[in-house]
């Protein structure tokens, strides 16, 4: 079935072949009832699919489509990987697109290190999409997540395509499929959804990712697909993805190890109705902050489900000379195993992080260093403090706890997620191209 997305005619003779057992709009109000569509379908002029094509042996969902029926503002941001995946290669190309109509993402396999056949395939997949929606290659962009090194079954794949572009849908099952699509070694679904008011004008933005292992600075191994309908400047856009994820997704380590496939992609359709956003002005700062707290709602998910993971924690420096060296010293306590085996025991060994720190190259005085597990001062001026070791126990065995660290030669902070590390890390790595 060919359908042309910019035609409103077209979409709704479209939206009238979906394959749904009664009346869209009743189904929809029905779905409303049951639960409210904080999924990438909320804000307008979005519509997700999710489908199992056989990519995956396991049978569950790998093929995902988000679609823009009108073409949205498209902006990305990548992995930092020198090897990268023949989706992101070719989403970079289509990225100069004015518009962007739709999204193409399947797990399973990332399509990464295979050549000329991988990159061919990546296009065709666009070209698949495109030719189903009735707009160009070049309007659509591609991602892919799995195991690296294999071919995509392209028979599957594109079978997968035909029979994913019936079931787009606007309703909140749309939105949960497409996300159920791009999970791997995710054991849950992960999706966020913030609201803002830009005067009178309500604005929407809606996010979900994939992401449990592999997992380090510079967008960690993360499929992320955030959607919105505020109307912006496509380099504003661009400005504000950059900055969020900076502050969030680029904030977290699970085992400090960066993908070949890491992808961001954030669509704006513009259709809230807002004064389009061509400055940095008030709004701008309102919308780059609504899309920052949402991605950080995304990476506390990711790291409680990170693989094996029990609980997470936030390390904050201060007291540094630098915004470098209090970067690099919380991050040295997110990466150090022993810390993190520490975590997974609820043993509050905070000699371990100081170690980490002093191994980091920081700028540090040891006689003022200090550390604090949440509201308990366990070292104080380079030396231990009288604590209570129950409570520091219980503190370290939360769900989430924060660390903070006081280098003593500064002003400046920064801070880092991290995670406990399990023997169930361990099983699922050892076991997983098995």
């Amino acid at each position: 079935m060919k359908i042309d997305v910019r035609s409103q005619k077209k979409i709704r003779t479209f939206r009238g072949k979906l394959k749904w057992s009664g009346d869209l709009d009743e189904m929809r109000r029905d779905e409303m009832t049951v639960m409210r569509n904080d999924s990438v379908t909320a804000p307008k002029g979005f519509l997700g699919a999710g489908f199992a094509s056989g990519v995956k042996a396991s049978g569950k969902p790998d093929l995902g489509l988000l679609v823009c029926p009108t073409g949205a503002t498209a902006a990305a941001v990548f992995t930092t990987n020198k090897i990268v995946s023949a989706g992101v290669q070719v989403s970079r190309e289509h990225l100069k697109s004015r518009r962007v109509y739709a999204v193409v993402v399947n797990s399973g396999n990332a399509n990464a290190c295979t050549g000329k056949t991988g990159l061919a395939d990546a296009r065709k997949m666009c070209a698949l999409t495109a030719g189903h929606l009735g707009v160009e290659p070049g309007e659509v962009l591609v991602a892919s997540t799995g195991i690296i090194g294999h071919h995509l079954p392209m028979e599957k794949v594109t079978r997968g395509i035909a029979q994913a572009v019936p079931l787009l849908s606007d309703s909140p099952g749309g939105g949960l499929a497409f996300g159920q699509a791009i999970m791997t070694t995710d054991t849950r679904l992960k999706q966020a959804y913030r609201e803002l008011k830009l005067g009178r004008t309500l604005v929407k933005i809606a996010g979900t990712v994939k992401g449990a292992g592999m997992i380090g600075p510079n967008m960690a191994t993360t499929l992320l697909f955030i959607t919105t309908d505020v109307a912006i400047s496509k380099s504003l856009l661009g400005k504000a993805l950059k900055e969020a994820i900076d502050n969030s997704l680029n904030r977290l380590t699970v085992d400090g190890h960066q993908s070949t496939n890491d992808t961001a992609l954030l669509l704006a359709s513009g259709l809230a109705g807002n004064p389009p956003i061509n400055g940095p002005s008030r709004p701008y700062q309102l919308f780059q902050k609504a899309l920052t707290e949402l991605c950080t709602d995304l990476v506390h998910q990711m790291a409680l489900d990170a693989e094996g993971a029990t609980r997470m924690f936030r390390v904050v420096v201060k007291g540094a000379s630098t915004k470098a060296d209090a970067v690099k010293a919380a991050r040295a306590v997110a990466d150090y195993p022993l810390f993190k085996c520490a975590v997974h025991g609820g043993d509050p060994n905070w000699g371990r992080i100081i170690c980490a720190v002093g191994s980091s190259g920081v700028n540090l005085n040891p006689d003022k260093l200090s550390c604090k597990l949440d509201d308990l001062c366990v070292f104080r001026n380079g030396a231990p403090t009288a604590f209570d070791p129950k409570k520091a126990a219980r503190i370290v065995s939360q769900r989430e706890h924060t660390i903070t660290i006081d280098l003593g030669v500064g002003k400046l902070r920064d801070f880092y997620y991290g995670c406990d590390l399990s023997a169930e890390y361990v099983r699922i790595n050892a076991d997983y191209h098995t």
